[in-house]
């Protein structure tokens, strides 16, 4: 029988069905979007589309594999419980410090986007001391909601979820009028180690949908409602996706050299009250993701130290709240500290590396955990037996393959720091005589 671990009965269940699917589409709709298509276009050229379709169709096998998997569990972590549960502690450690990398990593990336979104109406933001005080105002922000409680957490998402849909399904369909087809040049083929790294860009926007399945033991019923969220998120996210980049390439002469292309774009065919409109709708979407990652990345260091792999203080919850506030205290901080000392594309091609290594642990775990646990009535079942989980690491070993070596220096160093970590807090167990966790 299957040992749902990950359960805790100091959380509280109460995250429904909308409450998901708002965080899986603040997950994936986040802020990239508005600044890809400009970063694709220098890669690719009028083939970046293409190169949105293929990136759509990679993630959906790793989203087919994530919906097995999340309705199997219903505590917390996702693809950190999911690798712990087939392959143990050691491979579930390098699973959720990867995937909580790249939630810092995008955080901070987010973050220096949301500045470059805001400076579009106050440019003096873009000021040294401007822009270090409102990125300290953001920070803050979403740890003191994320603290005070899940349920504030998931209302402030799905209010900002709703708020991005409408313009930018209005921006697709108005924008596709305005297309000027001597824009658009297929005549000149990338080299296919640019698309690939375009392809890899995309994945940096095309991801986030695990963000439904990390709070899973907070959510009241998980196996049930996850799958649905997931699919629909990267269905709703292909679709807007690959409208936005034809309207940009269409639309926006010189769209390689823009730092803010749909607002550019939405200028052009809507004129400055387009640009605006199309500004706030980042502002929304950039907050509705900074939001989403301040509630889930949290709770990966939670499950961690929960189970006796990093320290147990990261498992404290608030006596009053509810809340695991030493790590989002802990997470708050260090991102801070990184979207005050990085750029957006670094921190982008890092957090792609990070989760594509996580993406392809989970994977793994679907033939595993199909053995361990053949019949299980709530399994959400794929078909084709084990072609989509296999053609899904496949894709998944590609895409590390076009990430720069730097980048992947760069996860190496920091997953050796989480070992470096766990080892610390193993021998601190052993001198204290804490006893390891167990699984319940």
């Amino acid at each position: 029988m299957r040992r749902d671990f990950g359960s805790d009965p100091k959380l509280i269940r109460a995250v429904g069905r909308w409450d998901l699917t708002a965080l899986a589409i603040n997950g994936v709709i986040g802020s990239s979007i508005f600044a890809l298509p400009a970063s694709v276009a220098q890669l690719t050229g009028s083939w970046s589309a293409l190169a949105c379709l293929m990136c759509a169709g990679i993630v959906l096998l790793i989203v087919l594999c994530f919906a097995e998997l999340s309705s199997l569990f219903s505590g917390t972590g996702g693809p950190y419980l999911y690798a712990r549960e087939a392959f143990g502690d050691t491979t579930a450690l390098v699973a959720g410090w990867m995937m909580w990398l790249a939630r810092v990593t995008a955080y901070a990336a987010n973050s220096n986007l949301l500045v470059s979104f805001v400076a579009y109406f106050v440019p003096g933001l873009k000021e040294p001391a401007p822009r270090a005080i409102f990125l300290t105002a953001t920070s803050v922000f979403f740890a003191w909601v994320n603290i005070r409680g899940v349920r504030q957490s998931a209302y402030v998402g799905d209010i900002l979820a709703a708020s991005k849909m409408v313009p930018m399904l209005a921006f697709v369909a108005i924008g596709m009028f305005f297309i000027d087809s001597r824009l658009i040049d297929f005549g000149t083929k990338p080299a296919s180690g640019d698309f690939g790294q375009a392809v890899l860009l995309y994945i940096f926007a095309f991801t986030g949908f695990e963000f439904a399945a990390i709070p899973a033991g907070e959510a009241v019923a998980p196996k049930k409602h996850l799958p649905q969220a997931m699919l629909s998120a990267l269905g709703i996210a292909a679709i807007l996706y690959t409208g936005i980049q034809i309207v940009c390439l269409g639309t926006l002469p010189g769209l390689e050299r823009s730092q803010t292309a749909m607002a550019d774009a939405g200028e052009r065919f809507l004129g400055s009250v387009g640009g605006q409109i199309i500004a706030v709708t980042a502002l929304a979407s950039i907050s509705g993701n900074l939001s989403g990652m301040a509630l889930v990345a949290p709770r990966l260091t939670y499950a961690l130290g929960k189970d006796g792999l990093l320290p147990r203080a990261l498992a404290a919850v608030h006596s009053r709240y509810h809340t695991p506030y030493v790590s989002v205290v802990l997470f708050s901080s260090l991102t801070l500290f990184l979207a005050l000392s990085g750029t957006f594309v670094g921190m982008v091609r890092i957090s792609s590396v990070a989760r594509i290594i996580t993406y392809a642990l989970a994977c793994l775990a679907v033939p595993v955990l199909r053995r361990k646990h053949p019949e299980d009535p709530d399994r959400f079942r794929l078909r084709g037996g084990y072609a989509v989980p296999a053609l899904a690491i496949g894709l998944c070993l590609w895409l590390l393959g076009q990430s720069q070596r730097r980048d992947a220096l760069t996860a190496g160093a920091a997953l050796a720091a989480g070992f470096v970590l766990y080892g610390g807090t193993v021998l601190w167990r052993r001198w204290t005589g804490t006893p390891s966790a167990g699984r319940v």
